[in-house]
């Protein structure tokens, strides 16, 4: 069993109690993060892209606890840390945890040289896919291929998807359950979750939970 826990804004952590990752690690400056990064403890980091929101305390977390970042190489350059593993969109590698495959993302790349990206990651016999920052492409159907278990959508609108396209997204998708990310961490990315619960929840297969920040579920 896989527990899934949101420190809010974009930073989701999973762990099957021996080995945790942690996506997008913005904790630090996170108004709705109530752990502090010396109270992390990961084995992987991975980081979709170079905002300062979602970087976040890569450096500090990896050189605490020895832990491998993931991501693009002008992304892994920025953690100025040896242990780094970089990446491009579209290739996989198998790690002792699970595989990870990067995929696109539409965002600006918040480094010079770096694009966005998104991981689709086997982990503890499921699949989970986490988007990052990113527009609505239509290419997202081909991820349905991957039968998603858990899906990490953005839903704040402004600098991404918002709740409209992110229920496009879900029906491209297709994941068995969907998480919103990235809303109501400041006022320009306000959203409603039930909201995009309601309208995913009808017009599509998918179970949305909607996880408050600092909260857990159970995969």
């Amino acid at each position: 069993m896989i527990e899934i826990t949101y420190w809010g804004h974009a930073c989701i952590q999973l762990s099957d109690g021996e080995t945790t990752l942690i996506f997008d690690p913005f904790i630090s400056h996170n108004p709705m993060a109530t752990i502090k990064p010396n109270q992390v403890k990961c084995d992987y980091i991975l980081v979709s892209h170079g905002h300062f929101d979602h970087f976040g305390d890569t450096k500090a977390l990896a050189k605490v606890n020895g832990a491998t970042v993931i991501g693009i190489p002008e992304i892994c350059a920025m953690a100025d840390f040896d242990e780094t593993h970089g990446m491009n969109l579209g290739g996989s590698y198998k790690f002792p945890f699970g595989k990870v495959k990067m995929v696109q993302a539409f965002h600006s790349g918040g480094a010079p040289g770096a694009c966005a990206a998104g991981f689709i990651v086997e982990f503890g016999g499921k699949t989970f896919y986490f988007a990052g920052d990113t527009a609505l492409f239509g290419d997202m159907a081909l991820f349905a291929k991957y039968n998603i278990d858990y899906a990490f959508l953005p839903i704040g609108d402004n600098f991404t998807m918002g709740i409209d396209d992110a229920t496009e997204a879900a029906k491209l998708i297709k994941a068995k359950n969907i998480v919103p990310i990235h809303y109501n961490t400041w006022p320009p990315i306000a959203a409603d979750p039930t909201a995009f619960k309601a309208q995913v929840e009808k017009e599509t297969a998918s179970v949305v939970h909607i996880v408050k920040p600092n909260e857990s579920i159970k995969a």
